[in-house]
């Protein structure tokens, strides 16, 4: 997967590569409600903690965060495709911040990922991983076209796995 991936827009959004700058950002999006009790906390309390968290994220191959804005640079969430030893697939994930959940943003963004990988690359599925709980995320994950495909057990958490064949899309 090339660095094509990262410009990707659609009408309202930009989505581009996590960069080094982003701390403020990552750092509030970590901690905010939704993150927590659906990700985990990642122990990301300081700028300095953002910068070291971003820092591994740019220097993993097999993950990919492109940070959704606004037109105007506003940065509104994420879409991330991680390549995860567990899985078979890479899997392609989602977080928002709080005030920006619920506006269409996050299927608006996935839907522009996923098009790329179906035109670009050579995958043959795509996942996506969330614990059961989480109902939004999981209404949004067959709104994009996956469906479900496995439970899998992860540090004693139970993950729900959505599947879709990219010859379906």
């Amino acid at each position: 997967m090339n660095n094509e991936i990262y410009n990707q827009t659609t009408n309202r959004l930009t989505l581009r590569k996590l960069k080094k700058q982003d701390c403020s950002f990552i750092l509030e999006l970590v901690n905010s409600e939704g993150w927590i009790k659906f990700i985990g906390d990642r122990n990301v309390h300081t700028e300095s903690d953002s910068l070291k968290y971003i820092e591994n994220i740019l220097n993993k191959d097999k993950v990919k965060y492109l940070v959704v804005t606004f037109k105007d640079k506003t940065q509104i969430g994420i879409i991330t495709l991680i390549k995860r030893d567990y899985l078979e697939f890479y899997d392609i994930g989602f977080a928002f911040l709080p005030s920006y959940i619920n506006n269409g943003y996050a299927f608006e963004a996935s839907k522009v990922v996923l098009s790329y990988i179906v035109k670009s690359t050579d995958f043959r599925a795509i996942l996506a991983v969330t614990v059961p709980a989480n109902k939004s995320s999981i209404k949004l994950i067959e709104k994009l076209g996956l469906i479900f495909y496995k439970t899998d057990i992860q540090e004693n958490e139970e993950l729900s796995v959505y599947k879709v064949d990219l010859d379906k899309l």
